[in-house]
């Protein structure tokens, strides 16, 4: 046995694996280009520096950093959109706004391994940059729906927030943001009393704890009811009152545009990352306790990088993840069903013409492999039926003198004489 294992945390796609992966993505690319996003890919390795820059203290504890054989300090990618907002604050800082960015690919940090949780993990990104304006939100709230749908997932529901409700009331209160930083990192892990404790350490007013303590306890799916609660409690908060009243604006607009999904409006809900200013959601299935996709507005992260003051804002989708969905909920990708042809030569001197025959079909489109491994025509056809094959050609001296193969249909277990020239469209047209 192979001492050779792979890394803890990561793990090999097997081809039907591969194949859910591949449809995932490729569905989330396809959706890409209904909105008008442009793909771009970024390096795998980026600086240290523009990761860390605002990728929250979890990840930034947890990203794959080491000195290069230059000295340079770098970092496998834990996220894409550090390295969009540096292409728009570099490549594309004078192409015209709005852009529709999608990419998609592997990322990776030092997480403890766990369901759904890798260390190589799979996300496709879209970001909408360029406009501060509701709509955009609206846009990528959208769009995530659109790809829940198409992926057949049920009972999914968006957890919604805005980091401006927090982040107003600590504002006004004095708190620096690096120490808003490290309380909203606690909320994002739901360590409730960690973070309260941050900010009596603090010494915040009583005023202050109380109104976050009451968001806290407030959520539910109404809209109007929820936020008309939040914006009582914060009323004495003005970036918070506004935070609020975006937050409505934006979901107003994409269900009176007729869009449907569950919603949970939680205005104590926080994400790690650092970036967010505006409205930040996720998404989950009854199924797993960890999200589908992720995002929300980041409007100062382009500008940090030098870029000009860019408004944008985005999301996340684990491929993984939403793997792990469909496996649960018992869904299957929608695949085209193609045919697979084996061609089996009966004699050895015929290889060369099995090898011409599977040339001819495949500029035809049609999925051939040839039996290279000189089995006994009666074992090539149980090894073909084993992988899947709908049809096997049997390349036989007697009926090649006469122009024909004989073409065996696997499920019908019924075979016949075809002229070559025949052969393509018999397969493709049964």
């Amino acid at each position: 046995m192979s001492k050779f294992r792979t890394v803890r945390g990561m793990r090999d796609f097997l081809p039907e694996q591969a194949r859910t992966m591949r449809y995932i993505e490729n569905l989330a690319r396809e959706l890409a280009k209904l909105y008008g996003f442009k793909e771009v890919i970024t390096p795998v390795v980026e600086s240290y520096d523009l990761l860390a820059a605002k990728s929250g203290e979890e990840i930034r504890q947890r990203m794959y950093a080491f000195k290069d054989l230059g000295g340079r300090k770098v970092a496998l990618r834990p996220e894409f959109t550090a390295s969009i907002a540096r292409l728009v604050a570099t490549t594309l800082r004078n192409e015209p706004k709005p852009l529709r960015l999608f990419c998609a690919g592997s990322l990776y940090r030092y997480d403890e391994p766990q369901l759904g949780r890798y260390r190589e993990f799979w996300q496709s990104n879209f970001e909408l940059i360029g406009s501060k304006n509701p709509e955009a939100d609206a846009e990528i709230l959208t769009l995530t729906n659109d790809l829940m749908e198409r992926l057949g997932l049920k009972n999914y529901w968006f957890k919604v927030g805005h980091m401006g409700i927090l982040r107003g009331i600590l504002g006004e209160e004095g708190v620096k943001e690096e120490d808003q930083n490290l309380i909203m990192q606690r909320f994002d892990k739901k360590l409730w009393e960690e973070g309260l404790k941050i900010l009596e350490k603090l010494k915040v007013s009583r005023k202050c704890l109380e109104t976050i303590k009451n968001l806290m306890k407030i959520h539910g799916t109404k809209i109007e009811d929820v936020l008309g609660k939040v914006k009582k409690k914060v009323k004495d908060y003005e970036v918070s009152v506004s935070a609020v009243e975006n937050l409505e604006e934006i979901l107003n607009l994409t269900f009176e545009s007729g869009v449907k999904f569950e919603v949970s409006i939680e205005p104590a809900f926080a994400r790690g990352l650092e970036y967010y200013t505006g409205i930040i959601f996720e998404v989950f299935t009854p199924e797993l306790e960890i999200a589908l996709s992720g995002g929300g507005r980041y409007d100062k992260l382009i500008e940090l990088f030098g870029g000009e003051p860019t408004p944008a804002v985005g999301v996340a989708h684990g491929i993984d993840r939403i793997m792990l969905a469909m496996e649960k909920q018992k869904i299957k990708p929608k695949l085209p069903e193609k045919p697979l042809v084996v061609i089996i030569p009966i004699e050895e001197d015929l290889k060369s013409k099995a090898l011409e025959l599977a040339i001819q079909l495949r500029k035809k489109g049609v999925c051939t492999e040839v039996e290279v491994m000189r089995r006994t025509a009666t074992r090539a056809l149980q090894d073909a039926d084993r992988r899947g094959a709908t049809h096997t050609v049997l390349v036989a001296p007697k009926e090649l003198k006469e122009g024909k193969v004989v073409l065996r249909d696997m499920q019908l277990r019924e075979q016949k004489a075809v002229d070559l020239e025949k052969l393509p469209n018999e397969i493709l047209d049964e």
